[in-house]
């Protein structure tokens, strides 16, 4: 009997108190405001009991709660959540449930409530320790009150955690990103995000692009703090992910190595796989309503919450598999292509020629794996694999 892949299970929540001014995700400013708790609530279980048929028999490996701010509700509010979840589908005996928190969302109070809710991983949105970058991102909180989040979480029982910090900030030198670094790295963190800020389309800071750094700059910052987060011990696992040894995000590694996932909440995505009794593959991806008042307007709507979906063609599989799996530092075993689409390997290797020969791509028949170079230019990587 063919395996389908492992499931997890994205939930969307799209408040913030504030939209910060480089975010392109699915987030509504709510000011300070009561959010519609209960209503939501019960939108998301309507949502998953829908999609329920995609997924039965198969049990979580992950959960991840992300947005918006999914610190802004309630602990009450995760404790029914994750009771309902539990009658509905199977927990993996070592699932991995994490909740992204922004400092100034939270206290002591609420850490414990998440964690007494069965969540054991905290996602905390730092970005920067500095209060001119803090200010330019528009964010709410400020380094100390950074440093006081972290310390409230660990009172509050978790001891898995990661730290978001963004680099090529406006006006940033080597100094102060490596500063950045310092601080968080100061907080033991078992997981660090480290990414640099790209100015994406729809956002204010792509209508008023800030002046950010030289090339040479960033090229600076990248390679000095990336022997940091080495010599802090601290492995580079995906471009811009590093963790301390089994303490790897297993709702992102899942998504990079093309597992399947369930996405319920407004704007939330998802993408599963399907094998007939001929053994035939489909790939399906699908995504929910958009804007928080029309997704819970659809509880009342014979539509159902999904806004869309489509079919991944054969022809699109070998750039979707690689996007994932060629973010990985270790790239992943040859075999998986097969044991997640249902194609042979002959139909990735094809399109994988010219990425080896410019040297992007380490030859090997074990794994797909990008070279130093390849992980620098993926995207020169990945336009290769999609026009061989």
């Amino acid at each position: 009997m063919t395996s389908l892949p492992p499931l997890s299970l994205y939930i969307h929540t799209p408040w913030c108190v504030r939209k910060c001014p480089y975010c392109d995700f699915n987030s509504h400013e709510s000011g300070r405001e009561a959010l519609p708790e209960s209503a939501y609530l019960a939108a998301l279980l309507e949502d998953l009991d829908q999609d329920l048929a995609l997924a039965r028999g198969r049990e979580l490996v992950a959960i991840f709660i992300g947005g918006g701010t999914p610190s802004l509700l309630s602990p009450g509010f995760y404790r029914t959540l994750m009771a309902e979840i539990r009658q509905r589908l199977g927990f993996a005996a070592d699932i991995e449930i994490t909740l992204e928190a922004n400092p100034g969302t939270t206290e002591q109070q609420r850490f414990s409530g998440y964690r007494d809710a069965g969540i054991n991983r905290l996602s905390l949105g730092v970005q920067s320790f500095q209060r001119d970058q803090l200010a330019a991102l528009g964010r709410i909180h400020d380094g100390a009150e950074a440093v006081r989040a972290v310390e409230q979480a660990r009172a509050g029982g978790f001891d898995n955690i990661n730290i978001d910090i963004m680099h090529g900030l406006p006006g940033q030198t080597p100094a102060l990103a490596l500063d950045d670094l310092e601080q968080a790295l100061a907080l033991s963190p078992e997981h660090l995000s480290w990414y640099q800020l790209t100015l994406e389309p729809n956002t204010a800071f792509h209508a008023r692009p800030p002046v950010l750094p030289e090339e040479e700059t960033l090229w600076d910052i990248q390679d000095l703090g990336h022997e940091r987060l080495l010599q802090a011990g601290l492995e580079r696992y995906e471009i811009s992910a590093y963790a301390r040894p089994e303490r790897q995000s297993r709702h992102n590694l899942n998504y990079w190595r093309f597992g399947d996932y369930l996405g319920i909440g407004a704007g939330a995505h998802g993408k599963l796989s399907h094998v007939d009794a001929t053994g035939q593959w489909t790939v399906e991806r699908r995504w929910k309503t958009r804007q928080p008042e029309a997704y819970l307007q659809r509880r009342r709507d014979m539509r159902g919450f999904v806004a869309g979906k489509r079919e991944v063609t054969a022809e699109e599989l070998p750039l979707e598999f690689c996007m994932n799996a060629l973010r990985l530092t270790g790239g992943v075993e040859t075999a998986l292509w097969q044991a997640r689409t249902g194609q042979s390997s002959a139909a990735l290797r094809q399109r994988l020629q010219g990425s080896v020969k410019k040297g992007l791509l380490q030859e090997t028949s074990e794994k797909l794996q990008p070279t130093p170079q390849g992980l620098l230019f993926l995207n020169e990587l990945l336009a290769d694999i999609s026009h061989p």
